[in-house]
Formats: C-alpha cells, sequence, structure tokens
C-alpha cells in the first residue's frame, strides 16, 4: 500500500482556513506574503512559452495565463475592498463571476500587461495594509456571498490566495517539466 501523499491539484496548499483573530505577527506575515506576490508570480511563470502558458493547471482548470489575469483581477478587487471598508461604514461590495471573467477575450493577452498591473497593484496595497492600525483590521464589509467580514480575515485570505494560485503554476511546471 501507497503512503504518498494524495495530490489535491485543486488545493495545493490546501482551502483557506482563518483561525483569526490574527496577532500583529500574523498581520506582518499576510502582509509580507501579499507583498511578494509578484516576485513569486514572475518568477513561477519565467521562461514559460506561449504554449505553455496555455496549459490548464489541472484537467478543466484554467490556463496559466488565465491564472495570471485572475490574479490580478481579483487583487484588484481586494484593493478596492480593502479601501471602501476603510473609509466607509460596512460597505456592501459587490462579487463577480470570476470563472466569466476568465473567458473573457482579454484572458488571451499577454501576461506581461497583468504582471505589471500587480507589481503595480501590489506596491501599493502593501503601503496600505502597512499603514493600517490593529483596529483597522477590525472594519468590516458586507459580502453578498460571505456575509459580514473584517479586514482581518480579508488580509489573511489574500495572503493565501497568491500563495495558492503561484502554487498551481509551480505544481504543474514540476509535474509537466516545465
Amino acid at each position: 500500500m501507497s503512503t504518498a501523499p494524495v495530490l489535491n491539484l485543486s488545493y495545493p496548499i490546501g482551502k483557506f482556513e482563518w483561525t483569526g483573530p490574527n496577532t500583529q505577527t500574523d498581520r506582518a506575515s499576510y502582509i509580507e506574503s501579499i507583498a511578494a506576490v509578484p516576485d513569486r508570480l514572475r518568477a513561477a511563470v519565467d521562461g514559460l512559452s506561449d504554449e505553455q502558458l496555455d496549459t490548464p493547471y489541472r484537467p478543466g482548470g484554467w490556463t496559466v495565463r488565465q491564472l495570471v489575469h485572475h490574479i490580478a483581477d481579483s487583487h484588484m478587487n481586494a484593493y478596492i475592498r480593502f479601501k471602501l471598508a476603510l473609509t466607509e461604514t460596512e460597505p456592501l461590495v459587490k462579487p463577480y463571476d470570476e470563472k466569466a471573467w476568465a473567458n473573457l477575450p482579454y484572458s488571451e493577452l499577454p501576461i506581461a500587461v497583468s504582471l505589471q498591473l500587480i507589481d503595480s497593484l501590489h506596491e501599493r496595497w502593501t503601503v496600505v495594509l502597512s499603514d493600517m492600525k490593529p483596529a483597522d483590521f477590525e472594519r468590516k464589509l458586507k459580502h453578498p456571498e460571505l456575509g459580514i467580514v473584517n479586514l482581518d480575515r480579508y488580509v489573511a485570505l489574500y495572503a493565501w490566495h497568491g500563495k495558492h494560485h503561484v502554487a498551481h503554476i509551480t505544481g504543474l511546471r514540476e509535474r509537466e517539466g516545465l
């Protein structure tokens, strides 16, 4: 009987689990993870050909190209949601159909477009996050699918999100020898 771990192609680092509330050390670690996404993502896609970028990371999954564009879309939404929660009282945020967005024609653009956007976005987002006080992380937003969520949970979610999708790409590269 094999004792090899079962590979979960959908959740290579596991599903997001928040055990909050976060400590200051947790928050610093999450902010560091968010700040590192651009470099980690660039390293993950470095040297991939267009054919490789158009390879799904798992059967039925998005292509690497779609993942890169998705990270830009998702993290732009997250950044705006942070700013809304910091400037409004429990703002209602709009969800979006990320699968439909991943299939829009722009998802075929060169990844350099989204990599540049992610670089700039994460630079700004990291400044906002680093400037936040502990009480700011208690601010909340209303998400129609998730309910009331505080920014403490949201920072942990997006630290996980970047690692999650980078792991999709690095896992594909390891499995396929790309």
